[in-house]
């Protein structure tokens, strides 16, 4: 087991379960299709992240069971279910696993940024020898990426979830807490109909259409 873990939160894309602030545009399979090729992309690159670099990767699910991801994702990566409860409650109870565990630093991400680099990732992880919270902005007022050396509930408690107050309130209670924070570079989720042509443009660049 090595000391640094990354978490990927990521659904298995069901119509009209995924992406639905996508949906008046795409339709409810169009967005499910967006949400599955971000998260294929993410795999990807987060793969190569772990491989070359001591970390771990673990795939955090939600809406499915193991063998459908295995099926449709690959069968070389280590699923986990989410835990019942709202997304803060469901981040904090892996991030708090896995501490308990015994890593020394957790990262926690989403699909829904491809934008996202390895020296993005790397740089969280060594910043959090130095801080005891990195955030990833999101350009919508959340944030990407969460990680932490130690558990702190109250960054993830009653927190309007979704909303561009989340970063900001993350922030504050760090500040209550006494944490030092580190904030990363900025990038933009891909959530809303104004979002999907940066995602083309990645799509294109890629190949993959």
């Amino acid at each position: 087991m090595n000391p640094d873990l990354l978490l990927l939160f990521t659904r298995y894309p069901e119509p009209g379960k995924v992406k639905t602030r996508l949906i008046p545009a795409l339709g409810a399979e169009g967005a499910a299709n967006v949400h599955q090729s971000l998260t294929v992309h993410i795999l990807q690159l987060v793969r190569a992240f772990t491989l070359a670099s001591t970390t771990d990767l673990i795939v955090c699910f939600d809406g499915s069971h193991v063998r459908q991801m295995q099926n449709l994702f690959g069968a070389e990566f280590c699923y986990q279910p989410q835990s019942p409860g709202d997304l803060g409650q469901r981040m904090f109870s892996a991030l708090a696993e896995a501490l308990r565990q015994g890593r020394r630093r957790v990262v926690l991400m989403g699909s829904d940024c491809p934008e996202i680099t390895a020296r993005i990732l790397s740089s969280a992880f060594s910043q959090l020898t130095e801080y005891d919270l990195v955030l990833g902005p999101a350009r919508d007022g959340g944030y990407y990426l969460i990680g932490l050396t130690a558990p702190y509930p109250e960054l993830f408690q009653d927190l309007p979830w979704g909303t561009d107050e989340v970063l900001a309130l993350t922030q504050t209670r760090a500040a209550q807490l006494g944490l030092k924070t580190a904030l990363l570079e900025p990038l933009t989720d891909i959530d809303r109909p104004e979002d999907l042509p940066g995602w083309e443009k990645i799509t294109r660049q890629a190949g993959y259409e």
